[in-house]
């Protein structure tokens, strides 16, 4: 049966607003895993993240709860990896599931809704640095974005997800449940760099029907500059 942790939408309404009229989300970042006890809750609030309009909700699970009893089936060693380095680049004394990175520079527990709206609601009001255009053209991805002041350089990602699977759970410490998680990362790469002045436009080959996410990220896990999806 599947067990999806409900959480009271009124939390999430704050800044709802009509199908892709925000033009400054917010990146959620989940560092999660599937024998992380603690989880499932967080889980489930990215899932109900998910229905707003101002933020981009992202589910990266980490392999290091692996040897507990249970080998997360989404896990990869490169989020494990980004969970390290934004930990360097912030300052943070340790890593932990679940965590969320708001935006690339503020993290907080991912059970915790109030909080996370409340982290939601500080970056959503920023004024945007770039305006960030990003559409398929068949098997085309075509970015284009623009600086909006006195710009910084930034990296060029591009990330591939899954929007949902249901996992049954059979050793660990959530032996026996049966899990639905969304927005599971499935591929991270940096393709290029900008340095943040005047007009920036590229193009990336896309294979497959996954949805895609593209951000502009200050280098070294630094803060999030622009964010925009694709479904």
């Amino acid at each position: 049966m599947r067990k999806l942790l409900s959480l009271s939408v009124a939390v999430f309404t704050a800044f709802s607003s009509a199908a892709w009229a925000q033009d400054n989300p917010v990146l959620v970042e989940l560092f999660t895993s599937q024998g992380c006890s603690s989880c499932p809750p967080a889980d489930a609030l990215l899932h109900e993240l998910a229905g707003r309009d101002d933020v981009i909700p992202l589910a990266l699970h980490v392999d290091y709860w692996d040897y507990i009893g249970w080998k997360d089936s989404f896990a990869q060693a490169k989020f494990t990896k980004r969970q390290k380095g934004y930990a360097r680049a912030g300052g943070w004394r340790t890593i932990y599931t679940p965590q969320m990175v708001i935006n690339g520079a503020d993290d907080v527990v991912g059970s915790k809704p109030m909080k996370v709206t409340d982290l939601i609601r500080k970056h959503a009001a920023r004024a945007p640095k770039v305006d960030l255009d990003v559409t398929r053209q068949g098997n085309t991805l075509v970015l284009s974005a623009k600086s909006l002041g006195q710009g910084e350089p930034c990296d060029i990602h591009i990330i591939r997800y899954k929007p949902s699977e249901e996992v049954a759970i059979g050793r660990g410490e959530n032996a026996g449940r049966s899990l639905v998680y969304s927005h599971i990362v499935k591929d991270w790469q940096k393709v290029d760099q900008w340095d943040g002045q005047g007009t920036y436009q590229h193009e990336v080959a896309l294979k497959g029907s996954e949805p895609v996410v593209v951000i502009l990220q200050e280098p070294n896990y630094g803060a999030v500059v622009a964010a925009a999806r694709l479904r």
